[in-house]
Order: C-alpha cells, then structure tokens, then sequence
C-alpha cells in the first residue's frame, strides 16, 4: 500500500487523475471502476480537463461503477447514474454502451447482481478501480462487517451512512434509500489496481485504521492492506491520524521522477 499525501483534495485528485491518464495511454482499452459522491468529483473534474485540452481518449475505454441505490428510476437526480452523466460521461467521448452501472430498479436483484459480475469477467476485469471510503470506513457500499469474499450484492446500509449521505436528499434521512446494490469487497479486490481517495479531517480516523490499524471486518478499507497495488491519495487534514505521515512523505519525495505517476 503507497500513501501518497498532498497538501489539499485539488492537488491529491490531480495527481490520481495523472495514474488514470497514465493508464488510459497505455492501454486505451482500459476498464475503469468508478465510485460516486462528493470525494471523486475533483479527479473527473480533472479527468475532463485532460480529455479537454491534452487529448485524453476514453473512446475505448470501459467503466463499471461500484454502486447504486435500489428504488430510483436512472433519472432521479440522486441517481448515480445522473451522478456520473452529469460529472463525468456527458463530457468526455466515452461510448454509452461501455458504460455499466447496477441496476437499482432490477426485478431481479440477485440475477442482476449475478449478471454484472459476468460483465466485468467478460470485459477483462477491472484495471483500476476508484474508491471513496465512509466515516465508518466502508468502501463502495460494504458497510462493516461485510465478508472480505463478497460478490456483487444487495446492502442494507448502515444508519450511519444514511445520516452522512442525507444532505444529498435536501438534509432529509427518510429520502435516503435503506438499500443498495454494491460490487463486494472480493470484486472489488480483483481489480488489478485500487486507487483509494480521502480528503478532510472527518477521514482521518479512518485512513488511520486503514492504513495502520489490524485488517478487520469492521473496517472494510483495511483489506486494501493486502492488495498488491493499492494507492491511498490524502490531503493533509486526512493525513492527521497517521503515525508514519513524515515516513510516506519522504518515500514519496524520493521516488524517481519516472515512477511519480506510477
């Protein structure tokens, strides 16, 4: 695990959009996995700009999201397939049909979950997936004490993440959605790289324990600690928990140039 620590959320989203774009060149056909809320919006931001003024071509390029909630219709402005047409798809040349989000109004739930995890085999796996992570340190929507071997699944989420993703929905709990569907940590686990995001002091407690703590159902982040390539892009305020802050700082300070975005 590489923590990598920049001085604010504007110049960590800048330096994981350059691992994107880095991949994207390698690979055009790359395979994305994408998460939503308030955390990535600064690294699709960035992403647009790339395509915008430097050429960055998603027009093969394949994304999976991680998430979305069960009962809204795709157009529902809380949606996350809104989410990711309004702040990312619409404005790059990415094609609709490589674009895959759960269905979170399938009859079906479990044959849906079932399908989509084919569709990612069927793609080739996930090259690198984008991850948030909750207060409770939760990742997609694997609240704690969800298992490490987890598919893609339905999720009731916690009161917790109802009360943090209630400002979303006008401040109101009770337009929350109580359920979900969530790729599980074992998808997300197969990804061949996980790019993890973190920003503000409200984070730090659970960087920490991610990072530095026991791997624990509990905290469903610390299984990234046995991942071969997981990236963990903070900003200060985040870093604040962290007893080894100064000895990330200085492995980052002195890797080679070449290996920056790597």
């Amino acid at each position: 695990m590489e923590i990598i620590i920049q001085s604010d959320a504007v110049a960590a989203s800048r330096a994981s959009a350059r691992l994107v774009a880095r991949l994207v060149r390698e690979k055009p056909n790359a395979v994305l996995g994408l998460a939503t809320g308030s955390t990535p919006l600064m690294l699709y931001k960035e992403m647009i700009r790339l395509h915008k003024e430097e050429g960055l071509d998603f027009s093969r390029v394949a994304t999976f999201n991680l998430d979305e909630y069960i009962g809204l219709e795709k157009d529902h402005p809380q949606s996350y397939y809104t989410f990711m047409w309004e702040n990312l798809f619409s404005q790059i040349n990415i094609k609709p049909e490589n674009v895959h989000l759960p269905d979170g109004m399938a009859k079906d739930v479990p044959a849906s979950c079932a399908a989509y995890e084919q569709a990612i085999i069927a793609a080739g796996g996930i090259d690198l997936q984008v991850l948030g992570i909750g207060s409770d340190g939760h990742i997609g929507f694997n609240e704690p004490t969800s298992s490490f071997a987890s598919r893609t699944r339905i999720k009731t989420l916690t009161q917790q993440t109802v009360q943090d993703n209630a400002r979303f929905f006008d401040g109101d709990e009770s337009k929350v959605p109580h359920h979900c569907i969530t790729m599980g940590i074992g998808t997300i686990m197969d990804a061949r790289m996980n790019l993890m995001l973190a920003f503000g002091a409200g984070k730090a407690g659970a960087v920490a324990a991610t990072v530095e703590g026991p791997v624990c159902a509990m905290m469903p982040a610390s299984i990234l600690q046995h991942h071969p390539v997981a990236k963990v892009f903070i900003d200060e305020a985040a870093a604040t928990a962290l007893q080894l802050s100064d000895y990330y700082r200085w492995i980052y300070a002195g890797k080679p140039e070449w290996q920056r975005d790597a």
